[in-house]
């Protein structure tokens, strides 16, 4: 049997995870001295609160789970003998997975037999989102395994996320974004563009001086990169930033007509790292 996983950085919640039958692991943030799992501490994620939190100046950290952990996660389904599908965030942003190595080793040396797969998303939030989403779609029209694997070798870079936020420290502070300036945040109104690549890291590629620039960016780069996206979900994220997210669906909708768009808010974990009032959108294309 065929069991799947995901991780909270891909935005996805118990709801959702429910919908497809996805087992979610809880990646922390440390806020007030304390380290958090999202939805295993808390069963709602409060986006308004958690950022308006760094909004006042808190700056929360992120850190690896332990290997302990990874082995609670996956046991129970090494030991059924069952398929194991985790499909999950960028292993080129994080040495979790290093650690997660380690533990998947351990298990297959108890439970020899037992298949583990993985999807990387080559991406965070909500680009990951939306890959989650169309496998868990796959899964549940009874595609296989296998048929699910080969999907992703050339879908999953066909799904392009561009953002941008209004505050740079955040960005700054993590060191995520290659080709970040550290002196744009010191250019009131400046926001760099920025997208996942195909290697799974988060590059800046240009800057807007105002918010309605970047958002008519982003506009442009949909019409330019978009394929077929009518078919897809175009999934908007948003740091805390519903009314701008909403201006950039009804945008998207004047420049090529009604989609099917979903408005996800950016789990906590990922939100440390790019803060509040940060808009992206993620799209089928035909590259990132």
């Amino acid at each position: 049997m065929l069991k799947i996983y995901t991780d909270t950085d891909t935005d996805i919640n118990p709801a959702i995870a429910a919908e497809y039958g996805y087992k979610l692991i809880s990646m922390p943030y440390s806020i007030d001295a304390k380290t958090v799992y999202p939805y295993e501490d808390f069963e709602t994620f409060d986006a308004h609160a958690f950022y308006d939190k760094l909004r006042s100046g808190v700056l929360p950290t992120t850190s690896a789970i332990s290997k302990e952990r990874y082995i609670n996660y996956f046991e129970e389904d090494f030991k059924a003998g069952n398929d194991i599908l985790y499909v999950h965030f960028s292993r080129a942003m994080t040495n979790t997975f290093d650690v997660m190595d380690q533990a998947v080793a351990e298990l297959k040396a108890k439970y020899p037999g037992t298949r583990f797969e993985e999807i990387d998303t080559k991406g965070i939030t909500t680009i990951s989102y939306a890959i989650v989403r169309e496998v868990g779609d796959l899964v549940k029209a009874g595609k296989t395994l296998d048929e699910i694997l080969e999907w992703a070798k050339t879908e999953v870079d066909k799904f392009a996320m561009y953002f941008f936020a209004d505050d740079l420290k955040f960005f700054r502070r993590s060191g995520r974004v290659s080709g970040l300036a550290a002196a744009m945040g010191t250019l009131i109104g400046v926001r760099p563009i920025i997208y996942m690549s195909q290697e799974g890291k988060m590059v800046s590629v240009g800057t807007e001086k105002g918010r309605l620039n970047a958002m008519t960016r982003l506009i442009s780069i949909i019409a330019e990169l978009g394929d077929d996206i009518s078919r897809h979900r175009i999934c908007i994220g948003h740091s805390d930033a519903p009314h701008i997210a909403k201006e950039v669906g009804k945008m998207i909708e004047n420049k090529f007509g009604p989609q099917n768009i979903e408005y996800v808010e950016v789990n906590p974990t990922a939100g440390s790292h790019c803060g509040p009032n940060g808009v992206g959108v993620c799209f089928h294309a035909i590259h990132r």
